[in-house]
């Protein structure tokens, strides 16, 4: 028997093959509630935005993505609190709660998932590591939260973060 290691390129295919069955879930769940998603990103830069519209006839389903990168672009765009930025940082739960509930706010979509962290290299701190990564969801009226440590560079962060956030939203849906 010979064992056989997958390369990077074949793990790649296999991740997006991943993502689009959990996309193609998401796009099926949203259209049978007759709803739609906003996304709200930091940290991910429109990465999750990037992937939903990336499936074809997302335009049913996807509303918009907010790419608020900057304090003030979360204060401008979605309505989050400089006091509440102050108080707990940018990558913090309340500031994520608050911009997966003023994506709701801002839009016409009816879901909302909301991403902010530290990617890397820089910006970490002991409080909050490199890899550190609060996300939110809006579903049905109630946000959910949660905190996770991604492993890796930059790059690696935010493709984890993309994964976690559609998986969890799966989740969130299917409930």
């Amino acid at each position: 028997m010979t064992s056989h290691s997958l390369s990077k390129d074949e793990l790649l295919a296999l991740d997006i093959q991943a993502l689009e069955a959990n996309l193609t879930q998401i796009s099926l769940q949203l259209l049978k509630h007759r709803h739609t998603l906003a996304t709200a990103e930091s940290c991910t830069g429109g990465m999750i935005a990037a992937a939903c519209t990336d499936l074809a006839g997302s335009s049913q389903w996807f509303e918009r993505g907010f790419i608020t990168y900057s304090n003030e672009a979360k204060a401008e765009m979605l309505g989050v609190p400089a006091g509440l930025i102050e108080q707990h940082g940018a990558v913090s739960e309340p500031v994520a709660r608050a911009m997966a509930d003023g994506a709701i706010a801002h839009s016409r979509a009816h879901v909302s998932l909301a991403v902010t962290g530290v990617a890397g290299p820089t910006g970490g701190s002991a409080d909050k590591p490199v890899g550190t990564v609060w996300l939110a969801w809006c579903v049905g009226g109630q946000t959910h939260s949660e905190m996770q440590h991604f492993a890796g560079d930059r790059a690696a962060v935010r493709a984890a973060t993309v994964r976690y956030a559609l998986q969890r939203l799966l989740g969130f849906l299917l409930a």
